[in-house]
């Protein structure tokens, strides 16, 4: 008895170590991709600064070439990456999960996700880091044999963790997201890689919010009826942005849709011919993630009308392409932008509380996981007084998105891939 009872603690001592160790390795990644990420958009930003027509070049050219990469060596790579990990926890061949998060597509998906967003791809790299987190936690499964499941939700965790600082988040995202259910013999060991992969941030990073403390806040009132209209239409934006990803991923109908299947190269250089254009008619931060306008919004600066509707085109032409790169900062950009342009209608609130509130409807509306997107908003921030008014307005848009997208994106996506392993 007393022999079982020490060899069951010594398992379950290695393998909070593995967890440990594997929350570490994500920290690690997730820093190294946002150096990485900046570096590649400050060079693009450079390149193009007072020739703006370069973008016409190096855009189209870019998505052409990370398309064809992908498409030839790592169609696993394809967009944000959470699909796949949602998809690989569904599968039960260790094959098909190893193609779906592998240390190889880890790699392959770094690489790419600097390259387009050095070609000036409206996206980012959150999402990305979410498969490369699930990818390099899989690759432990040796150390921790028939919990390859509960590895990749705790690499997930750990990557969204890591990649805004919101270890709630993490959790959250983990949970409502990834597993759909609370698992109470998992819960110590995925907080466990929250954690150190939290650490690992907090010892280079510092601790920060990832837009920056806010103090705004919405009167209870007239005013609430911001939260109603942001809500409706955050939710119909992000929930028509998904429809269209998911129309293009299964394939349109007619003519256009033949054309998109049989050429994909052609179609990626025609998407980024877009970007550009979306690009060079706007804001510089229509290139990229977004992130430079997204924290001057929430701070006060009203943004031009047009950015979000040209950083809302430029991202679904970035995710039609095809190319590695995440959803999640463009679509938090899109969502400011939103809120920006409402501060015509309600002039009386605070142009930073409009754009809170758009971001989170925004993103509720293309993921449809509300906590997540209320949470991961909160913790970017640290605005208490906004808790109830981001709670309602993720609530409002999830029932509006779904009006438009009957299923999240993430999920909806995860199909193709599922269907691929089947077949």
């Amino acid at each position: 008895m007393m022999v079982q009872r020490v060899q069951h603690l010594f398992t379950h001592g290695q393998r909070s170590v593995i967890y440990l160790l594997g929350g570490l390795s994500v920290g690690a990644a997730a820093i190294a991709m946002a150096f990485g990420a900046d570096e590649a958009q400050r060079l693009f930003q450079e390149t193009i600064a007072g020739r703006p027509y370069l973008a016409f070049v190096i855009t189209p050219v870019g998505f052409a070439i990370a398309a064809w990469i992908t498409r030839s060596f790592l169609p696993s790579a394809q967009g944000s990456g959470i699909p796949q990990v949602i998809a690989a926890r569904h599968v039960k061949d260790p094959e098909a999960q190893n193609a779906l998060v592998s240390l190889r597509v880890a790699i392959g998906k770094i690489l790419l996700m600097m390259f387009g967003l050095l070609a000036g791809a409206s996206t980012g790299r959150e999402g990305p880091t979410v498969q490369v987190g699930a990818s390099i936690m899989f690759a432990l499964r040796r150390f921790s044999p028939q919990r390859e499941y509960e590895l990749m939700l705790a690499g997930a965790a750990a990557g969204v963790s890591a990649a805004f600082n919101t270890p709630l988040a993490g959790i959250v995202f983990a949970i409502e997201e990834l597993s759909r259910s609370f698992e109470t013999r998992t819960s110590g060991l995925l907080i466990g890689s929250v954690i150190a992969a939290g650490l690992t941030s907090l010892a280079i990073l510092g601790n920060y919010a990832y837009f920056g403390v806010t103090f705004v806040s919405i009167p209870i009132g007239a005013d609430w009826l911001a939260i109603v209209v942001v809500g409706i239409l955050g939710g119909l934006a992000g929930g028509l942005f998904g429809r269209v990803v998911v129309a293009a991923a299964f394939g349109l109908p007619g003519r256009i849709g033949a054309l998109m299947k049989d050429h994909p190269i052609v179609t990626a250089l025609i998407c980024g011919l877009v970007v550009a254009a979306c690009g060079t008619a706007g804001s510089p931060s229509v290139f990229g993630t977004g992130y430079t306008e997204a924290r001057a919004i929430i701070h006060g600066d009203v943004a031009d009308l047009t950015f979000g509707p040209l950083k809302f085109m430029a991202t679904v032409f970035s995710a039609v392409s095809g190319i590695p790169g995440g959803i999640f900062a463009p679509s938090l950009a899109i969502g400011a932008g939103l809120g920006s342009d409402m501060s015509l209608l309600f002039p009386t609130i605070p142009v930073g509380a409009l754009a809170l509130l758009g971001m989170v409807a925004y993103l509720t509306g293309v993921v449809q996981a509300p906590l997540t997107s209320f949470v991961i908003v909160f913790e970017m921030t640290n605005d208490n007084a906004l808790v109830l008014p981001l709670m309602a307005v993720a609530l409002i848009a999830q029932f509006t998105s779904k009006l438009v997208l009957p299923e999240g994106l993430y999920h909806a996506l995860a199909r193709k891939y599922l269907v691929n392993q089947n077949t």
